[in-house]
This record gives C-alpha cells, sequence and structure tokens, in this order.
C-alpha cells in the first residue's frame, strides 16, 4: 500500500490522516504536497473551521523513510533538497494556515514526526506515545522546522539533549514543560483532539486568526511592534460581526453563535 494523507471530516474540523502503515507512517514528498493541498483548499472552505493532523493505526508517524534517504545518497544533493523543500512548504503552509492545527499523536512521533507535530497549534497526546528527534543517532540534523520550535518551547540545554542525544522524552514530560496540552488514554488521542476543536470551532474564527498570526509574529517583533500590532487586530475584530455577537451574548448570558 503506497503512502498517502487521508482526508475526512467530522463537524468542521478536517482530519489529516498519515497513512503509510509498511513504513510506520514514514513521511514522503506526496504526502508533503498532499498536505499543502488539503491545507489551501480548508483555508477557503467556511465549513472548516479547525484541522487535526494524526496517525493511522496506533502510531503517529516515524519520520522519514530511511530506504529513500539511502537511495537518495546516491543521488545529486539536489534531489535530498527538493524533498525537504516540500516537508519545509507543508510546515510553512501549518503555521500559516488562519485556523488552528491539532496534533493527536498515538505512539511514535520521531524525526519529522516529531517536527512535524511541533509546527501545530497544539498537541494532543496518548500518554504512553514517545516523542524523539532521531536525527544524530543516524548521523543526521533535524529539518521540519524541529530545532526552531524546540528551541521555542524547552530550555536550550534540553533541546540540545534531544537533538543531539537523540534520547526519547515522554508525553507526561512534555505536558509538564507545557508542550503537550491535553494527555489521553492510549487509543484516545484523535477522540480528545475532536472534542478540543469543537470547542475552537464555537468560538469567532476571524478572533482565533488573529491570535494565530500574533503568536506567529510575537517572537520576532520588538513590543513595540507587536503592540501596534495588536491595536491592529483588536480594532479590526471589534468592528467583525463576531464581536457583536459575542458581546450580546455575554452581556445577556446567552450561548454566541459566531459567523
Amino acid at each position: 500500500m503506497s503512502a498517502q494523507l487521508l482526508s475526512t471530516t467530522e463537524g468542521g474540523t478536517l482530519i489529516l490522516t498519515i497513512s503509510n502503515p509498511e513504513h510506520r507512517n514514514a513521511l514522503g514528498p506526496e504526502m508533503y504536497a498532499a498536505g499543502v493541498e488539503a491545507l489551501n483548499v480548508a483555508e477557503s472552505s467556511p465549513d472548516v473551521r479547525s484541522v487535526i493532523i494524526t496517525g493511522e493505526g496506533g502510531l503517529f508517524s516515524a519520520g522519514g523513510n530511511l530506504q529513500r534517504l539511502q537511495n537518495n545518497r546516491q543521488q545529486a544533493p539536489e534531489i535530498q533538497a527538493q524533498s525537504i523543500e516540500g516537508l519545509h512548504n507543508w510546515i510553512e503552509s501549518i503555521r500559516t494556515f488562519p485556523k488552528p492545527i491539532i496534533a493527536a499523536v498515538e505512539g511514535p512521533a520521531a524525526g519529522a514526526g516529531f517536527s512535524l507535530a511541533l509546527a501545530c497549534d497544539l498537541i494532543v497526546a496518548a500518554r504512553n506515545s514517545i516523542f524523539v528527534m532521531a536525527y544524530s543517532n543516524i548521523g543526521l540534523s533535524p529539518d521540519g522546522g524541529g530545532s526552531s520550535h524546540l528551541m521555542s518551547s524547552v530550555p536550550r540545554q534540553l533541546a540540545t539533549e534531544l537533538l543531539m542525544l537523540g534520547e526519547r522524552i515522554g508525553a507526561d514530560r512534555l505536558q509538564a514543560l507545557g508542550v503537550v496540552n491535553r494527555l489521553c488514554e492510549p487509543g484516545q488521542a484523535l477522540g480528545t483532539a475532536l472534542t478540543l476543536a469543537s470547542q475552537l470551532n464555537h468560538r469567532a474564527p476571524n478572533a482565533l486568526t488573529s491570535i494565530k498570526e500574533l503568536l506567529n509574529d510575537a517572537e520576532s517583533a520588538s513590543l513595540n511592534q507587536q503592540l501596534a500590532s495588536e491595536r491592529d487586530h483588536f480594532v479590526k475584530n471589534l468592528h467583525n460581526a463576531n464581536a457583536g455577537i459575542g458581546i450580546s451574548a455575554f452581556l445577556s448570558k446567552e450561548t454566541p453563535r459566531y459567523e
């Protein structure tokens, strides 16, 4: 069975499932392209309020396909560079996608699989799931934004340990560090992520888009720049119809129904 990215919907949530059972849901160029295309379509769909990325068969992703990497060593360096660009296009599309994206992790999230989970806005993980930046174990360095997202999520010493020693870290420790948002029992990651997505789907989509943009910009922006950006987003959202809906519902103690 070939590697593919399965797409289904539940309510207002698009579910993208990594499916490559022969290689423990290893990632590859076709999957990267499918991920970018799926998000491009979902961005313009008013029926999609959130996205979940998960893996098939009780595991998230073992990362890159080592057989493909070994074959690429016999090719021109540009071949592997193009493949990594495909992964990075998907990572960038996740970060810039204007709606929340949740990683639902069961089993291992290794290498690029760990990088993929870190790129998402929220992470739900089964208690027995394992995260590992396995690159250095096979003489490689990270891709998929792994170094960047680790450095912004955990202390430098821990990021160094995970990347240089390639040691495993459990979901419980990542939750204690604030990297994992929800822990759940094995087999419940997708269901827990859908519950979290439902909460998000009932909030004003324009406000969530602004929050994601502000968070993306906060690390590189000066305080003065961030304050100006917060002002502009706030004013824009205040004059959106959803602010009227939300404020009126709060004052009348009703449940808002955002557009």
